[in-house]
Parts: structure tokens; C-alpha cells; sequence
């Protein structure tokens, strides 16, 4: 069964004939070369581009590595346009071509094509790609299935299929694996012989050691607030090691550049203004976080909020950590503040949201704890609180709403329910 990916078959819709390079981006094994040269390729056919007007070129086959010489590749492309018709011109795994830079703003002065490009190794997948083109590119993010996605192809309930996924993740291939050792075996590989070698040989990176020790603590740290400083102890006290801060910065940058790894940054609701340090950092797929771990730490409350993390990055939002003050008494009459925490801020242009994962509130006590920094927001933006429990979606006397994890993430309109 195939998965649609329907969202960012329309982002590159919607970025036809802009004038500038589609460049599609994302952690590698998350279905980018697929959706260029299959589902991309199948609506072109589909709205009566001929097939003589769409110049695909994978140069990871061996059958195309003469095109693998920039003047040859360039050569070829102009020699097949051939009239002054719409021609889409895609090319896979283009960090495989020398000076990929300079063919790709090349093409960019055909005045009837239509440019569109993958890559799938630490350079190509660098965050700051883009900036090779000078402003001339446009980046569609890809991530790993999404939880409704992953439901388009599981043979099984939304509860199973909750199961697999929060331990193995959506990257497209696990979900054709038919048996738990497989997918163990295929991110556990992925990760450490695709991942951490992409970043090893791109940055040169001599304490490989290291680099597996700083994986592994943000691996177990996810939705926990931590920073640089902090990493540096646990390697000096646990780890006995000596590395510096710098190298442990530099580190989470290559990891985030990877896109394996990203930051929630924290931002005072209040003061409206960002904190700095502490931060948290989540991993772009749970199955590959599971991984690297031995799927030892399978902490459901932990991945959970992870999910939701990506699932709002996903549907376009940028998503900080939020803070909010509460004006408490202190034991000796004297007024005190206290800061209590949101789990997500979710931005997306005027739009706005306060997001709590909760996973179980059994209690009265637990419901007014997970409720409690919302209620502090003073704002009229709307304030949910995500449990795992299977309830249906309410609001109370402050408007706060609370629903299920399993309508957050199954229902595309959950935010605004």
C-alpha cells in the first residue's frame, strides 16, 4: 500500500514555476527520493505534462554516473529540451555530482524548466544548504511519517498501531517489515552505519568516542531541559572524560544540521522574549532515538511529548518551550515568584497555541497540576492538554481544552476542535 504524503506532494504543487530551485530536504530513509520520482512524477503524468518533458536523473545508478561530470550532465539536460513547452527537470541524490552548486543555478537560467533536487548524505542534508543558492532555493522539509500517515499503511487498530509506533518510529521502511527483529536490525544500522558516518566523515570528527556518548546522553534526555554546560558534567562525572564544551556544542550542531536532532528553545510568556539555556532537545524520529539506546529506555511519557513535538513542527509550526511566572507567598509572608512550564508554544504565522502532554490525569490533583501553567497564560490563545487516555475532547470553566493523543495526531482540524 502506498502512503500519500499528500502534504508535501502539495508543497511542491504549490512551488511550480516559482523561479527558483526545489530543493527537498530530510533525515536520510524518510521517503524524499519517492516522493519526487514517484508521487510527484505520477501528478505531472497525470495533468498531461508528455513524459519527454520530464528529465529524470538518479545519479546514484551506475547506468547515469556519466552524468556525473557537471559540463556532461549539463550538456545532456539542454540537448533534451527541445521546444518551448514547460520542462521539469529532477535529479536524485545530487550530492553525488561535483559542483552541484554551480549545475543547479545553471539551470536555473533555462527559461522553461522547472528545477527540483534531492540529496540524501550530511552535506546535501545540512540545514543551511539553501544558502549555496544565494536565495535562489526553496526548501521542502520532509519528515518521517506521521502518526495518521503511518495508520494509511498499518495492518491494525490506531491502539497497536500506537504500540509499533512509539517504539519504532515512522521511517517509511519499518512499516513494510513484518517482524520486530528486522526493524530493530534496520535502525539500529541506519543510525550508526549511515547517520553518525555521514557526520563523521563530513566533519572530520577524531573522538568518535565522543560523539556516541553526547548520542546517547540527548538520547535519554529527551523532554528533559538541559544545555552544553550540563552535558559537560554528566561526561566529567559519569563519563570520566575530558571533553570540552566547544566540542560538545560543535556536536549538537552537526547532530541538528543532520536533521537527527532539534532544540525547543524556551521563551518567556510574559516577558515575551526568549531565555536562552536550559533547553530541550527532541529526536526527528522516535524509532531511530529507541535505536540507539538498544530500546532499552522505552519511556512512553517521554515519547509521547516527542511526538507531539514533531507532529506540530510537521504540520509547519515553529514550537518553542514555554514559561510562564506565578506570583507565589513564601514561608516568611513575603511575595515570591514561581515559573512553571509549558510543554509547547505553537506558532505558525497570527496562529497560536498552548500545548500540554500529560499522558494520564487520573486525579483531580494531577488535572489541576498539568492545568496549572496554563491557566497563567494570560492571553486568548487557545490552551489543550494532550493525554494518552482515550476520552472525548472537552473544555472546562477556563477554557481549557483536553483530548486524546489519538485524536490530536489522527485528526488533521485536532488544533482547532
Amino acid at each position: 500500500m502506498e502512503i500519500k504524503r499528500d502534504k508535501y506532494l502539495n508543497d511542491l504543487i504549490n512551488r511550480m514555476h516559482n523561479g527558483m530551485i526545489k530543493i527537498v530536504t530530510g533525515i536520510r530513509r524518510c521517503g524524499k527520493s519517492y516522493l519526487l520520482f514517484n508521487i510527484f512524477k505520477r501528478y505531472l503524468l497525470e495533468q498531461g505534462v508528455p513524459a519527454t518533458h520530464l528529465i529524470m536523473i538518479e545519479l546514484d545508478q551506475r547506468k547515469n554516473k556519466q552524468y556525473r561530470d557537471p559540463d556532461a550532465i549539463l550538456d545532456y539536460i539542454e540537448s533534451l529540451i527541445v521546444d518551448d513547452e514547460p520542462y521539469y527537470i529532477l535529479l536524485d541524490e545530487v550530492q553525488m555530482l561535483p559542483e552541484f552548486e554551480e549545475v543547479l543555478n545553471s539551470l536555473l537560467h533555462i527559461r522553461n524548466a522547472d528545477v527540483y533536487a534531492t540529496g540524501s548524505n550530511s552535506k546535501f542534508l545540512s540545514k543551511d544548504v539553501i544558502t549555496e543558492f544565494r536565495g535562489r532555493g526553496d526548501e521542502i522539509h520532509i519528515y518521517p511519517l506521521t502518526f495518521k500517515e503511518f495508520m494509511e499503511a498499518y495492518d491494525g487498530d490506531a491502539y497497536h498501531g500506537w504500540a509499533e509506533y512509539v517504539i519504532y518510529g515512522g521511517l517509511p521502511l519499518t512499516v513494510t517489515m513484518k517482524t520486530e527483529e528486522q526493524k530493530v536490525s534496520y535502525l539500529t544500522n541506519l543510525f550508526q552505519e549511515t547517520y553518525l558516518k555521514d557526520i563523521i566523515e563530513r566533519h572530520h570528527i577524531e573522538k568518535i568516542q565522543e560523539l556516541e556518548d553526547l548520542v546517547n546522553i540527548l538520547a535519554s534526555a529527551i523532554g528533559s531541559l538541559t544545555n552544553p554546560p550540563k552535558i559537560e558534567s554528566t561526561f566529567k562525572s559519569v563519563i570520566q572524560s575530558d571533553i570540552s564544551l566547544n566540542t560538545i556544542r560543535q556536536y549538537i550542531e552537526h547532530l541538528e544540521d543532520a536533521f537527527i536532532i532539534s532544540k525547543a528553545n524556551r521563551y518567556n510568556v510574559k516577558g515575551r522574549k526568549y531565555i536562552g539555556t536550559p533547553l530541550k532537545y527532541y529526536f526527528e524520529d522516535v524509532g531511530l532515538r529507541n535505536a540507539r539506546l538498544g530500546f532499552r529506555q522505552i519511556e512512553e511519557t517521554h515519547l509521547m511529548e516527542n511526538i507531539i513535538y514533531n507532529e506540530l513542527r510537521s504540520r509547519g509550526y515553529s514550537v518553542d518551550v514555554g514559561v510562564v511566572e506565578k506570583r507565589i507567598a513564601n514561608g516568611d509572608g513575603k511575595a515570591g515568584k514561581k515559573q512553571l512550564e509549558i510543554d509547547f508554544i505553537a506558532n505558525l504565522g497570527s496562529k497560536r497555541y498552548y500545548i500540554q502532554s500529560a499522558f494520564h490525569m487520573v486525579t483531580e490533583e494531577k488535572r489541576l497540576q498539568e492545568k496549572a501553567s496554563l491557566v497563567n497564560v494570560r492571553d486568548s490563545f487557545k490552551k489543550i492538554i494532550v493525554i494518552k487516555d482515550v476520552v472525548n475532547i472537552t473544555r472546562d470553566e477556563d477554557g481549557i481544552a483536553t483530548m486524546s493523543i489519538y485524536d490530536f495526531l489522527l485528526k488533521e482540524n485536532s488544533l482547532e476542535l
